[in-house]
């Protein structure tokens, strides 16, 4: 198995309803670990370039730089918890990288800290 991961990091609001109660817009610099898996590496001996990953990392990543993430569909009715904004992520980076992974090859965890010693991580199954 090999595993290649990417790292990111984006400077963005948010405020979460914890117990019914909206808590106040504050910032946090989300650092975003992505892991890609897979068993077999492509012709050139790449699992995944690394180039090509990161710009679909930030292409997912960059309506979110520098806003609230209240404010930036889907957070504008979702709550915009670390778990929540690690699945939606996740989701989005994973059908964006498809296609540039050899077969078996796929986004395995994406982790997001929202401050040292804080951070979600969801694994597509």
């Amino acid at each position: 198995m090999f595993d290649l991961t990417i790292e990111a990091t984006i400077s963005a609001a948010h405020a979460i309803v914890i117990g019914g109660q909206r808590e106040p817009v504050h910032g946090h610099d989300w650092h975003i670990t992505v892991t890609i898996s897979g068993l077999a590496l492509d012709a050139e001996g790449l699992l995944c370039d690394f180039h090509a990953a990161e710009r679909a990392l930030r292409e997912v990543t960059a309506p979110f730089q520098h806003r609230t993430f209240n404010e930036v569909p889907p957070f504008d009715r979702l709550n915009p918890t670390a778990e929540n904004i690690a699945r939606y992520l996740a989701e989005q980076l994973g059908g964006r990288l498809r296609p540039i992974l050899p077969p078996g090859a796929a986004l395995t965890a994406l982790r997001i800290t929202e401050a040292p010693g804080c951070a979600a991580t969801y694994r597509p199954s």
